[in-house]
């Protein structure tokens, strides 16, 4: 007998992303399905056979590239080596996880199908899964969550197989996050903020 996922679906909130997932999902059915979409923005995470799929909302998007920017403006700024890898998919069988980050990035360089050590992720509205626990597995040494509805940065630094809370970055402790925040604001000027940030970091 051949067993069927069971699919689970939500309501989003107004301005949230599309999500809907499938329970009981093989991970040759996963990649498979992950290389057959490649070409698309769907997204989607694999966590022990569970595997969700998520459309951006454009707040999700436009949040996630006003942090990127930022973030690389004030690498520029301090001539720190962060080599940025998008929406590549990461994946490892014998942990049975797999997903794409909002944006992600290394110190120097990166070994070809390493994890990078940071990841972003913009949140809105419910995640079906528990990304956190997938980037755990994966070995990403800090997950940075944004939350634009409540304009709020979460910092998680890998200690062991889980993740802490954090008020600064391990990886940049250099970097003022409670500033980057302020400049994170959907729907202004981006080559406006990014300059405003990088006055601020002159100033």
């Amino acid at each position: 007998m051949v067993a069927v996922p069971m699919l689970s679906t939500y309501e989003p909130e107004e301005g949230a992303e599309s999500r809907f997932v499938l329970h009981g999902v093989p991970w040759a059915t996963y990649t498979t399905l992950r290389d057959s979409l490649d070409d698309t923005n769907v997204r989607m995470t694999y966590l022990r056979g569970t595997l969700e799929f998520m459309s951006s909302s454009q707040l999700h998007e436009e949040s996630t590239k006003l942090i990127a920017r930022l973030l690389e403006t004030w690498a520029d700024e301090l001539d720190v080596d962060l080599r940025g890898f998008r929406s590549t998919t990461f994946r490892h069988e014998a942990k049975e996880r797999g997903l794409e980050p909002d944006e992600c990035y290394s110190l120097g360089p990166k070994e070809e199908d390493a994890a990078p050590h940071l990841a972003i992720e913009v949140v809105v509205g419910s995640p079906l899964v528990d990304k956190l626990d997938v980037y755990a597995g994966l070995g990403v040494r800090e997950v940075w969550v944004w939350h634009p509805t409540i304009h709020r940065l979460d910092v998680h630094v890998l200690s062991g197989v889980a993740y802490e809370s954090r008020t600064r970055s391990t990886l940049l402790p250099r970097l003022d996050l409670e500033l980057v925040s302020t400049f994170v604001r959907p729907g202004e000027s981006h080559t406006a903020l990014a300059k405003a940030y990088r006055a601020a970091l002159r100033g």
